[in-house]
């Protein structure tokens, strides 16, 4: 009887110490709501070229919406405290909207962020924790497409380059791509052996620049840009599930 119940009491032991293991070799997918945060500070509008009427657009400014999407994550872990994850998912829609003198336009224009990251990151505790918290740090590679500008936007451009005709020039717009560093804050819970949900924040100190060419009728061609200092917070709610 005492040899059974020895028996039993470590399989009960083993049992609660894997029963909510995301542990070394653990492979775990992830997917959740994105909710992207620009801390944004945008500068003014800056003619760069011809040479002839370049300089600063007074009195002009954008500002960046919050957007939404669908994130995916997986994370394999080296050892029971380390893990690496990759994070992508459906690249979210950002808005620009005109700020000062350009506030009248509304929507100046939109594009499409992709911004897919690695991330090493440590969990707290061990795993046969359900509650861990975890810290991470990583890169993220943010490129842009789908680049479109208003009509409206498009008509304030010809109109100030053109003497008042706005239908008469054409305006092409790009935004510059780059690596950004990603720090990393959150929690994983486990409901079950495979299940868990997670919370977690991320800050990316990104600052880009978003460039636009306007075409005049003549020929001519009008550079000019604006910097902006984005500075999302990503926030992150979603379900796991573990291999």
């Amino acid at each position: 009887m005492k040899v059974l119940t020895g028996i039993m009491g470590a399989a009960m032991l083993l049992a609660g110490a894997s029963a909510y293991a995301d542990q070394a070799g653990s492979i775990v997918l992830g997917a959740g709501w994105y909710r992207l945060s620009p801390q944004e500070k945008g500068e003014p509008l800056r003619i760069t070229s011809p040479s002839a009427i370049a300089g600063e657009v007074p009195n002009t400014g954008s500002s960046v919406g919050n957007a939404n999407t669908l994130g995916l994550t997986l994370e394999y872990f080296i050892t029971n405290q380390i893990a690496v994850e990759a994070v992508f998912g459906i690249p979210p829609r950002y808005h620009l909207q005109g700020a000062k003198s350009l506030e009248p336009v509304g929507e100046l224009g939109s594009a499409k962020q992709y911004s897919p990251s690695v991330l090493l990151r440590y969990h707290f505790g061990e795993p046969s924790q359900r509650l861990r918290p975890f810290v991470g740090v990583g890169v993220s590679r943010v490129w842009y497409g789908d680049v479109k500008l208003t009509d409206r936007f498009q008509g304030v451009l010809s109109s100030r380059f053109t003497g008042g005709a706005t239908s008469a020039g054409r305006t092409d717009a790009d935004i510059d791509s780059k690596f950004v560093p990603v720090f990393n804050i959150g929690a994983g819970y486990k409901i079950n052996e495979r299940w868990g949900v997670g919370v977690s924040m991320s800050y990316l100190p990104l600052r880009t620049t978003i460039n636009l060419k306007t075409t005049l009728p003549t020929g001519a061609v009008i550079e000019s840009q604006t910097k902006t200092k984005l500075n999302p917070i990503v926030t992150v709610v979603g379900v796991t599930y573990s291999f």
